[in-house]
């Protein structure tokens, strides 16, 4: 079992959270939660010994093994793929090269023969000998085309390399897994492979992620971070979600009756006091009134932002018009045919592993890229609005501070329009005179959605928007997306984001032509294309 002791962590003179006491037990997957920089990644580097925290202590049992999802992507480029998952288990990968370096050696002594026998021995009880057979499937199940498995790793892409890193975490059997945003990265069928994976494995499981549809499908606890508190509840996300706000409420509720009765007493008191014959009354009302107390509601960390598109006019029957969209990006075939038509009150969620050619589609339409082949048509009534994957075109070089930098797409100037406008994206007081520049990946997403808002456009096209935000800002953004009025087409890897919008999923599938389309739930097209063996 996995244990934090009395665990304080203090950071200059102030405290992230204090007399933290959690048990972590096999079989279990514990989900982390909490707004940015409530300290969630702190916590999981607390665990696994690279920070030390400032008092108390972690323990695990004298026989579990702790595997961790590495960030550094660039850490084992001068490995092979297959070398590099092994190392999950670094006293496996040990043993293996030090049998290779023994068997290499051209004095084998007799010496050197009774080590190897040492090392064979251990190697099998570790279960070497299916180590490749094992590295082979997590890799597989993580969608890494076979041809890559003993390929160098510098040789491989970002999302390839995560792949690999998440392979290396899972690798080996480990007592206990620390999985720091897993999901980042993977495609939805990774990410499906990846939760049936974590939801048979028999070691204990602690994750963070902004992933709902995940935290769902695999915790069966959550680590809520908050209030300086960090806390334990039973139970997956919205399970915890659910409880906690129908607390607030009855904490809310509560506080209401108090308040009725407080003004009633004070009424009470202020007619009657100056009576002699109510003064008695009047006294006794005083003494009720001090004696209640209203329930503080306590200061959550969790802030959520105000998303909300306005269409300035509605869009007419016609909207969007492609036909037979082609393009090449660095000698691969992107799209191929792509052929679809947006009809009024389509909300379009473009889902897959192609995720090149999703944003080569989005570039196209939006005038940023030209075609190999085929052509597409905007409504005339339409007005479009675009979030793209890669925002720093918006922010680098540009020397203003926030106000500056959104007065460029506001119709109103002034700067009390302008701070009001940031105070609902979470941007108060002196952060608005931040720098443009230095922003944080997920204040630029909240910036670039402001841009958006104050375009009233009727068809908003987005690129992978909830990257970078926390999960209040994603369930804003939701809500906000769900509401609108006008059409949609974005993509996203995240199940929930997609399931809560979308009424109609198209896929465009790399190396085939055209595209798979559907109208429904995102549900309804993952079950469909599982009928047909797609």
């Amino acid at each position: 079992m996995l244990s934090v002791n009395d665990v304080s962590l203090q950071f200059q003179g102030n405290y992230l959270y204090k007399n933290v006491n959690l048990n972590f037990v096999p079989g279990n997957c514990y989900g982390i939660i909490g707004a940015n920089g409530a300290g969630k990644s702190t916590l999981l580097k607390i665990i696994s010994g690279v920070i030390e925290p400032t008092s108390g202590s972690v323990s695990i049992g004298p026989d579990d093994r702790m595997s961790v999802l590495e960030q550094d992507h660039y850490k084992y480029d001068e490995f092979s793929v297959m070398e590099t998952v092994i190392m999950g288990n670094r006293r496996l990968y040990d043993i293996m090269k030090e049998k290779d370096e023994l068997y290499a050696k051209e004095d084998f002594s007799e010496a050197d023969g009774e080590r190897a026998g040492e090392l064979e021995a251990e190697f099998a009880e570790m279960g070497g000998w299916d180590a490749e057979t094992e590295v082979n499937q997590l890799l597989s199940g993580l969608g890494l085309p076979t041809d890559l498995h003993y390929a160098q790793m510098d040789a491989l892409d970002g999302r390839q390399k995560v792949k690999v890193l998440l392979a290396q975490a899972l690798f080996g059997q480990p007592s206990i897994i620390l999985l720091d945003e897993p999901t980042n990265g993977l495609d939805i069928e990774s990410i499906d492979w990846l939760e049936e994976f974590l939801m048979d494995y028999y070691g204990t499981i602690i994750v963070v992620s902004h992933d709902r549809h995940f935290l769902n499908a695999v915790c069966t606890h959550t680590v809520d971070i908050d209030y300086n508190k960090v806390q334990m509840y039973a139970g997956n996300y919205d399970f915890w979600y659910e409880s906690s706000q129908l607390m607030q409420q009855l904490i809310r509720n509560q506080n209401k009756k108090k308040e009725e009765k407080i003004k009633e007493l004070q009424s009470f008191i202020q007619r009657f006091s100056a009576n002699k014959s109510k003064s008695k009354q009047a006294t006794s009302r005083k003494k009720i009134l001090d004696s209640i107390q209203l329930e503080e509601m306590p200061a959550s960390s969790r802030r959520y932002p105000f998303v909300g598109f306005d269409p300035e006019r509605e869009a007419g029957k016609d909207i969007l018009f492609v036909q037979g969209l082609t393009k090449t990006v660095d000698g691969v075939k992107v799209l191929d045919n792509v052929t679809f038509t947006m009809n009024k009150n389509d909300k379009i969620a473009l889902v897959g592993d192609n995720e090149v050619g999703m944003t080569t589609l989005f570039k196209i339409l939006m005038g940023e890229m030209e075609p190999d082949a085929g052509s597409f048509k905007w409504g005339v009534s339409t007005s479009q609005s675009y979030f793209p994957q890669d925002n720093s075109a918006f922010f680098d070089g540009f020397e203003g501070n926030l106000i500056e930098w959104l007065r460029q797409y506001s119709p109103d100037p002034t700067e009390t329009f302008l701070r009001g406008f940031l105070g609902r994206m979470l941007f108060s007081g002196d952060e608005v005179y931040k720098p443009a520049s230095v922003l944080s990946g997920g204040e630029k997403v909240r910036c670039m959605l402001s841009r958006m808002m104050m375009s009233h456009s009727n068809v908003l096209v987005l690129d992978q928007p909830t990257n970078h935000l926390d999960l209040e800002s994603i369930q804003a953004l939701s809500n906000g997306l769900a509401s609108f009025k006008g059409n949609l087409l974005f993509s996203s890897h995240d199940h929930q984001f997609i399931d809560e919008i979308a009424n109609r999923i198209i896929e465009i599938p790399l190396g085939q032509e055209g595209c798979l389309d559907r109208t429904g739930s995102f549900e309804e097209f993952l079950t469909w294309k599982k009928e047909r063996g797609l």
